[in-house]
């Protein structure tokens, strides 16, 4: 009996042994607002420095029609990791709630199933980084700043025991250090591992180290997304050759894919620091930008390298999707049945196994956009407005065809209709927000703005002052800043760089938080500093008046003031700056 049972779950170990030993490794790099043209392999700027990413693209597939789920962050990286429209479960926008990703399966939970050990790294931007190993995730390395980084493992390959760790690392080289630690930990053992690089996404803050590789006359925020893509690859060429060097090569598929196109804010204004605004990459020759359904808001970098299964040096043409990766991994993986995902398993396409398009079509809705992609059409509703574009000869969306075909649009409309039905919430949605309707008037309709005008009319921009977690509106003379956190608890900051305040200083600000124990702190940069350095950075005092106040005990210019107030929405009443003696010198207007 005994040597039944031996003889039983010998067999049994050998069977997981050999599963193991054909389950390949799955490395996911998920860029961030980086461009569709900007790496060097789509061969349109030759600005960049992307060797190893080319590299990774000429040993495998470039998807030249490579999109996303949506054209910003929170719903995009909710789409790839569950592999299902995250409008199906009420992710609409970054302002949209939780609950319902954190109901869904994600590919790492499927990993693990299948045997996989699972690891996140980087930008996370789906809740507190705590909730991550509910998510599927064995190994994290939560950072996408100067911050200290959420761990449980350290960059030498360590356990570490759950919580902060700094190294006082740049956050792109610690990132990528922390995926060779991984791979180190795991080589072993089939993997899946999810990297994502908070760039060239602002604030824009690469060192001397990457921006001295690009010398010469050209925007900053151009240089400054030069450099944080320069970093990214260096972390593309120490994976794989960390792969090489546990002779895995072959065995490790790797995407690399950016989460959505550029921020543009119509004229990519160069503004000093590396704060809100155009984050330095493009879109061109696509249209539009990130926050639009139209090629530059989602088609974006889409790289699939697997040596020895996926023949090198392919431009793949056919249109693939984010949602492609959970089902690809799945069924590589040897994971449960993939049925209610939506995306496909490309392999077979990329390999040659497969021919035709991967997808018959496209959907997505994005607030109140909406498209649909079939073949060479796309029909892109945005509120009230229809376009109908044919984007395998016109990829920068110039002409509209809906007056020419309007039985292919109402066609199309009525498939996309019928699809929208399956989201929550169901059908179209109406009301474009006036931002939308700005960015549509520009890229869409031909309406032009001028650059002082475009600056003046930022996302939000009331009286100079934009926010981040949070939206502004303004009433009665008094500025309204209404958190959008939902249950991602990140506090609301505004910030103006179009101050010109020579320190030292005292700013006052008056008004209603909801939460009044939470605090005010400001942050200030100075004329010659290139971002917010730490040290420049102090708590608001509460005087007996009531008022909020604070000496900002700079002895330059500052040129740029983020003041960061407490979770919750507040009013802010008034807001000035004084003299150290008391002199009002600039009051601001809401």
């Amino acid at each position: 009996m005994k040597w039944v049972v031996f003889c039983i779950l010998t067999g049994l170990g050998l069977s997981l042994s050999a599963r193991a030993a054909d389950q390949p490794n799955i490395i996911v790099i998920f860029t961030d607002d980086h461009g569709w043209p900007d790496i060097g392999a789509a061969g349109i700027y030759e600005d960049l420095k992307t060797p190893n990413i080319n590299q990774l693209a000429s040993d495998g597939a470039r998807c030249t029609n490579g999109y996303v789920t949506a054209p910003q962050c929170v719903p995009s990286r909710a789409g790839l990791l569950a592999g299902r429209d995250q409008s199906r479960f009420g992710l609409e926008t970054n302002g949209s709630g939780l609950e319902g990703f954190n109901a869904e399966e994600t590919i790492a939970e499927r990993m693990q199933k299948a045997g996989y050990a699972t690891g996140q790294i980087g930008k996370w931007h789906l809740g507190p980084a705590k909730e991550i190993p509910s998510h599927g995730f064995d190994d994290f390395y939560a950072k996408n700043s100067g911050q200290s980084a959420w761990v449980n493992f350290g960059l030498d390959g360590s356990d570490q025991e759950v919580g902060l760790e700094s190294t006082g690392m740049y956050h792109l080289d610690a990132c990528s250090a922390a995926a060779t630690a991984f791979i180190d930990r795991h080589s072993d053992e089939p993997f899946f591992l999810y990297l994502a690089y908070r760039a060239p996404h602002v604030p824009l803050d690469a060192p001397e180290k990457y921006l001295s590789r690009f010398p010469g006359e050209m925007p900053e925020r151009r240089r400054q997304a030069l450099a944080m893509i320069s970093a990214m690859d260096d972390g593309v060429g120490a994976i794989r050759e960390k792969l090489s060097e546990k002779e895995i090569t072959e065995k490790t598929l790797i995407f690399f894919i950016g989460d959505n196109g550029a921020p543009l804010k119509i004229h990519k204004i160069d503004a000093p620091g590396g704060g809100p605004g155009w984050d330095g990459s493009l879109n061109a020759p696509m249209n539009g930008e990130k926050g639009m359904l139209s090629e530059g808001g989602i088609r974006v970098p889409y790289v699939v390298t697997w040596p020895g299964t996926i023949p090198a040096k392919q431009v793949f043409d056919e249109p693939v999707s984010s949602l492609d990766v959970a089902a690809t991994s799945v069924a590589i993986s040897g994971a449960e049945d993939s049925a209610l995902l939506d995306g496909v398993n490309i392999i077979p396409h990329l390999a040659g196994e497969v021919e035709g398009a991967p997808h018959e079509v496209l959907f997505w809705r994005w607030a109140s956009q909406s498209a649909i992609r079939e073949g060479s059409w796309k029909l892109l509703i945005g509120g009230t407005r229809e376009y109908l574009y044919d984007v395998v000869t016109d990829t920068g969306e110039s002409t509209n065809l809906i007056a020419e075909h309007p039985e292919v649009a109402a066609r199309l409309k009525q498939r996309l209709g019928g699809w929208t039905q399956e989201l929550s919430p169901p059908g179209f949605i109406k009301g474009m927000a006036e931002t939308w309707n700005r960015y549509f008037d520009h890229y869409l309709d031909g309406k032009t703005v001028g650059p002082r005008e475009a600056a003046a009319k930022q996302p939000g921009n009331i009286g100079g002052w934009i926010a981040r977690n949070a939206e502004l509106t303004s009433k009665k003379g008094e500025l309204r800043i209404h958190d959008l956190n939902g249950k991602a608890r990140l506090a609301p900051f505004i910030a103006n760089n179009q101050v010109k305040l020579k320190g030292p200083f005292r700013i006052r600000l008056s008004g209603e938080l909801a939460n009044p124990e939470g605090g005010i702190s400001i942050a200030w940069r100075l004329e010659d500093e290139g971002d917010f350095v730490k040290g420049n950075a102090a708590k608001m005092k509460k005087s007996a008046s009531g008022e909020f106040e604070l000496l900002v005990p700079a002895t330059e210019t500052v040129i740029h003031l983020r003041i960061k107030l407490p979770e919750g929405n507040a009013t802010i009443k008034q807001l000035r700056a004084e003299s150290p003696e008391g002199k009002v010198i600039q009051r601001f207007r809401f």
